[in-house]
This record gives C-alpha cells, sequence and structure tokens, in this order.
C-alpha cells in the first residue's frame, strides 16, 4: 500500500472534486472505533472538515469519549447513495479531545448541513437552550482513498 503523507492527504481533500462533493455533502461519516471493551462501533455522525482535520462533537459523557482516549486510531467512511457511487474512505487518529462551554461553531456548521434549512433555526433554538457544554474531537487524516468509479476505483 502506497504511504501517504499528511500534506498528500490534506492536497488531496481539499482539490479532489469527489472529495470536495463529499466534504461538503448532507451525508454523515460513519465512523468506526474501538469501545473501552475492546469491540467495534460504527455510527452515523455528522462532521466538518477544516481543511486539515475532521472534526465532530459529543456531549461530555457520552461512552464513546473515554473510548477515543483509549483507542484513538479510528476509520470512516462518507459515501453517496447514487450510482455510481462517490466513496471517501479515511484512516485517522483522534488528535486532540477538547471540552468546550456551550454549543461549539464546529458543531453548529456540521450539522447545518445535515439538518437542513428548512428546520435549522428551530433546531438551533432547541440544542443552545439544552447544552451547556460539548466535546470537540479532531481526527487527523492518515489514508485517504477516494473512488469515483469513472477514474478510480477499489483496488486502483
Amino acid at each position: 500500500m502506497h504511504r501517504q503523507t499528511l500534506a498528500q492527504i490534506r492536497e488531496l481533500l481539499n482539490t479532489d472534486p469527489v472529495a470536495q462533493e463529499l466534504v461538503h455533502a448532507t451525508i454523515p461519516m460513519r465512523l468506526s472505533y474501538i469501545a473501552t471493551d475492546g469491540t467495534p462501533r460504527a455510527i452515523p455522525i455528522s462532521y466538518l472538515w477544516d481543511g486539515e482535520n475532521f472534526i465532530i462533537n459529543s456531549p461530555t459523557t457520552w461512552p464513546k469519549i473515554a473510548a477515543f482516549r483509549a483507542h484513538p486510531k479510528v476509520a470512516f467512511t462518507v459515501d453517496s447513495t447514487v450510482f455510481p457511487p462517490h466513496i471517501m474512505l479515511v484512516r485517522g487518529e483522534i488528535t486532540t479531545i477538547e471540552r468546550r462551554e456551550g454549543v461549539p461553531q464546529e458543531y453548529i456548521d456540521a450539522s447545518r448541513r445535515m439538518v437542513g434549512e428548512d428546520a435549522y433555526d428551530q433546531w438551533e433554538r432547541e440544542i443552545r437552550t439544552n447544552i451547556t457544554e460539548m466535546m470537540v474531537i479532531t481526527i487527523t487524516p492518515t489514508w485517504v482513498k477516494v473512488i469515483d468509479f469513472v477514474h478510480t476505483y477499489p483496488g486502483s
């Protein structure tokens, strides 16, 4: 397998048209990680690509926070549901977990894509009313594969 540098990964994610389509789509990340009991988990979660890292958020007491601290290596996919599918496969490492007061802007920005403009205002009011602090989790990518089944394929 070809080893990618962080600079190459970021260049791919910031310039490849399929990668750009996926990082801006209303598709959740399907994140896999190892729980504290050693078993695998996979969850859909909103995310933000900030041009350098993937950012996800979580309530402070959710079990995945302890899992990320114990097992910081993760993998995820973002994939379309049209044919031919567009797929972004990513391996990465949790590099920071930061507690923030209130609702982090990264959470607002990531969720806005998922919630949609029609429901957004009500959703944001409810979130800001009910959440007093959150964790901001940074995933630094260590490997990326973008597949469009036209120019790139799983085995290429």
